[in-house]
């Protein structure tokens, strides 16, 4: 089955964009800074839309807009910016170095899927774009409560955070965080991490 739409991720923590993009048929290459994206679109021009984080090691967010918008052959792909920057003026500037449109970090991924979907609708740079099913995975059934000490482990996962590094924080060994982990995918009714994470972001568990 074809990909909704090719996108490429830059941004050096892009673990769970590239894990859930997929699961909504999107086909995802991700680089960790800019001077990598840059290569990875020289070499292969060919992507519907790129997701631009700010703050990267070796060639920041705001040099690599300016390089994509520079380069003929790539210029007019459309790019959303990642950024945790608040402030309206940078968000300005991003705007007028030729960003598409912007997110703040840490977003919910539902908002995230929502402006990659409208802003592949309105660009002639993509083909037809689907719609996309909010949450592909969900199994129809109902979830269970969670405790919360499996929300605080679940929003510790939602950062990112592995097993071990959950186990350090919560002074508690890693074994208990797999069992609170597998506990958590039975009462939401998921297979994976990802998937809870999704699933308690839509609604709204953490």
């Amino acid at each position: 089955m074809s990909s909704l739409a090719k996108i490429l991720i830059i941004d050096d923590n892009s673990k769970l964009m590239e894990d859930a993009l997929p699961m909504y048929g999107y086909e995802v290459t991700a680089a960790h800074d800019g001077l990598i994206g840059l290569k990875i679109l020289d070499e292969n021009p060919d992507y519907d839309l790129v997701l631009l984080d700010v703050v990267m090691p070796n060639l920041d967010g705001w040099e690599t807009l300016k390089a994509i918008r520079a380069n003929n052959k790539i210029s007019k792909i459309p790019i959303i910016m990642l950024t945790s920057v608040t402030e309206a003026n940078k968000q300005i500037s991003g705007l007028k170095f030729g960003a598409d449109d912007y997110i703040t970090k840490p977003f919910v991924l539902p908002n995230l899927l929502a402006r990659i979907e409208a802003l592949l609708r309105r660009s002639t740079w993509n083909k037809d774009i689907k719609q996309v099913n909010p949450l592909p995975f969900v199994k129809g059934e109902s979830i269970s409560p969670l405790t919360s000490r499996e929300r605080e482990i679940l929003s510790l996962v939602a950062k990112g955070k592995s097993n071990s590094q959950i186990a350090e924080a919560l002074f508690v060994r890693e074994v208990t965080i797999k069992t609170h982990l597998n506990s958590i995918y039975r009462k939401l009714n998921v297979d994976n991490r990802v998937q809870a994470v999704l699933l308690a972001q839509q609604t709204e568990i953490i």
